[in-house]
């Protein structure tokens, strides 16, 4: 496959179209560099390429051959470019490389601007070094505000084939233009990192988010701090010190996090661990939560249970939850919400699935599950239409005081082709109850959105700000929105919003209300809830272990259940 390599002696100056990339600044006071003759750069400036369409198709660039999915090469005087074209990008659109760049990536750095008189976006890097099986995110999301190039500059550091991939993240139909993506050769051996401290080594549940300072030896910019095993946004200070961003969802439950520092390829190398101890909190009184999995939650890839056996949930999670300790992990239970189970087990809750056999009623005496007999009711993402006998049950387990967590999906989710999924399924809930039409004050919109906000409400809320944690950003992978709806139940109140909407009745992401001596959450997308964990064949993805989303879901499950 063809595609465009320039070698570059180190301290040789090359002339072209475009300004050239430098050469990568090897690393000094490393007895373990290796000593290199010349650095390999792929320099993309979408010079030769034509795509006058947003249709996704694979286009023969410069470097070779790339994919632009919603998007296409832009020529006009409002598209930003050094040269006379650029890459231009809207929705969720994104420039795949189909090929692999041999030798490996050090750094990569993109070009970027706002299209003619579009607003701001959001994008990200991603790289593969499996030839586009799967990809991992290059450093942290990037907010492109002006109509000028900017250039921004990501260290990856990794060898062997690389493939760059370039995604549109804020799902709005405003442009970004892309241009001059230039991908620099790694080169060199890191040292062996040693850790020898952490500061502060221990907090109480539910703290907000906080640095990390490691100490140790043989740090390099690019090593990175890990968390149980997962990344933290990490800063270098210095080769013997290291800092890191632990969000508040880490430490929302009692427990304990495993820490170490990697080092990348070639060399280099992970540190033994130190060990950071979550304490917990005093409760001031246990509550049952019952999961409901009778409504199609396993439906297709579906996996919103907290615990399954063979693939069916069952009505008590096993192993036992008297056996969760604060050190359990999320994959003690099987299911794609174990973690939110887990988490509320540690916190001195106890845990319930209503299973596809159980019924949903309220006042049943002959019923072992009926609602009555807990205090929340968490219902996430159903694929099969609620009963009118069902919908009356809910309503009532809430006016008389229970709580009721909701968590919709996206627009077209119908997980077991039934004709219904779980927008139209809560809409069919406000509206056609036989009881009240819009209870809680609250609407599914029919749409399909991915993005990650900081438009958190001004007015507080302990669902915000509560004892799990601070909560400061929530991201849709393709959820829906709310319409709010004050006059149906003037209690509601939106918590956070889509980036960009002014905190009113519309694009409102989660929101909570009151309803006789009840409350209701609202969640517009199951994400933000999947931890990652599920049955075999499942695909899943950690949303549970990122942002804010444990301590949204811990503090709103306190809220509803009525705890101080």
């Amino acid at each position: 496959m063809k595609y465009s390599i320039y070698t570059l002696a180190l301290g040789l100056i090359f002339s072209c179209s475009k300004q050239s990339p430098s050469p990568v600044e090897l690393p000094t006071g490393n007895s373990n560099q290796m000593t290199v003759a010349a650095v390999t750069t792929l320099n993309e400036n979408f010079e030769t390429g034509t795509k006058a369409s947003y249709a996704a198709a694979d286009v023969a660039l410069s470097s070779g051959t790339w994919n632009l999915n919603d998007a296409l090469i832009g020529n006009t005087a409002s598209d930003p470019k050094s040269g006379l074209q650029s890459a231009r990008v809207r929705n969720n659109g994104k420039l795949t490389m189909k090929f692999d760049k041999p030798n490996g990536a050090g750094t990569v750095s993109v070009s970027h601007a706002k299209y003619g008189t579009d607003a701001n976006g959001t994008w990200q890097l991603w790289y593969s070094t499996n030839s586009g099986t799967s990809y991992l995110q290059s450093g942290t999301s990037v907010t492109t505000s002006t109509t000028t190039l900017q250039t921004s500059t990501f260290t990856i550091n990794v060898t062997g084939n690389v493939r760059i991939e370039v995604r549109k993240t804020d799902a709005g139909t405003n442009r970004i233009n892309f241009d001059d993506v230039v991908v620099n050769d790694y080169v060199g051996n890191n040292p062996i990192p040693t850790l020898s401290g952490i500061s502060p080594t221990s907090c109480t549940a539910g703290a907000p988010a906080f640095t990390l300072t490691v100490t140790g030896t043989n740090f390099i910019n690019g090593s990175i701090v890990n968390w149980n095993g997962s990344s933290l946004s990490t800063t270098f200070v210095s080769a013997t010190q290291v800092q890191a961003s632990v969000s508040a969802s880490l430490v929302a439950a009692t427990g304990s996090g495993s820490v170490t520092v990697f080092t990348p390829a070639p060399g280099g190398g992970t540190t033994s661990s130190a060990s950071f101890t979550i304490n917990p909190v005093a409760q001031t009184g246990a509550k049952k939560f019952l999961f409901d999995a009778s409504q199609g939650q396993t439906a297709g890839n579906a996996d919103w249970v907290i615990d399954e056996d063979n693939s069916t949930p069952q009505r008590i999670p096993t192993p036992l939850q008297s056996t969760v300790t604060a050190t359990t992990a999320a994959t003690y239970w099987t299911g794609a919400i174990s973690s939110w189970g887990i988490a509320l087990v540690k916190l001195g809750h106890t845990v319930e699935t209503l299973p596809s056999s159980g019924s949903i009623t309220y006042g049943n005496t002959g019923n072992a599950q009926d609602l009555a007999n807990y205090d929340v009711f968490v219902v996430d993402e159903p694929n099969i239409r609620f009963t009118a006998a069902e919908k009356t049950a809910m309503l009532q387990f809430v006016q008389n005081g229970g709580g009721l967590l909701m968590v919709s999906d996206h627009n077209v989710s119908d997980r077991n082709n039934d004709g219904w999924d779980s927008p139209a399924i809560w809409n069919d809930f406000f509206t056609n109850n036989g009881t009240i039409t819009n209870p809680f004050g609250m609407a599914i919109d029919l749409n399909n959105i991915s993005l990650t906000s900081s438009n958190l409400s001004s007015v507080s809320h302990p669902i915000l700000n509560g004892s799990n944690g601070i909560v400061t950003q929530l991201q849709f992978n393709n959820g829906a929105s709310l319409t709010l709806n004050p006059t149906a139940n003037s209690t509601i109140q939106g918590l956070i919003w889509r980036t960009g909407y002014a905190q009113s009745s519309t694009g409102c992401m989660s929101a909570a209300s009151s309803y006789g001596t009840g409350r209701v959450f609202m969640l517009g997308d199951s994400s933000p809830v999947d931890d990652g964990t599920g049955a075999p064949g499942n695909t899943l993805y950690n949303g549970w272990g990122v942002y804010s989303h444990a301590a949204l879901l811990l503090n709103a499950s306190k809220w509803v259940a009525k705890l101080p």
